[in-house]
């Protein structure tokens, strides 16, 4: 059985554990093109090595980052997302039509 750490409900098994995606930098909410966008959404880069993605803990909806080598499948490190996302946003409209 594989053994997945939450930062919230400590270790548990890999199956309680749904993987969102890579981390990646969102595009500016203003001047993001649409290329941008649609990369950022659909195109996944399948790296090789290690990556940081977004993990769900499905039982308890928890959200965190897992550091993880996509070679070796080796769960390295995961930690809050609080941790890389310490700033908050502003998606305000910004005076747009």
């Amino acid at each position: 059985m594989k053994i997945m750490h939450c930062p919230l409900n400590g270790p548990r098994n890999i199956a309680e554990f749904v993987c969102g995606g890579e981390v990646l930098a969102i595009p500016d909410p203003v001047s993001g093109t649409d290329r941008e966008w649609a990369a950022y959404t659909f195109i996944e880069r399948n790296h090789c090595g290690v990556v940081h993605e977004w993990w769900l803990h499905a039982p308890t909806s928890y959200w965190f980052i897992a550091e993880r080598d996509t070679a070796t499948d080796e769960i390295i490190r995961t930690y809050a997302a609080a941790q890389l996302f310490n700033t908050r946003r502003d998606f305000a409209d910004k005076g747009q039509p």
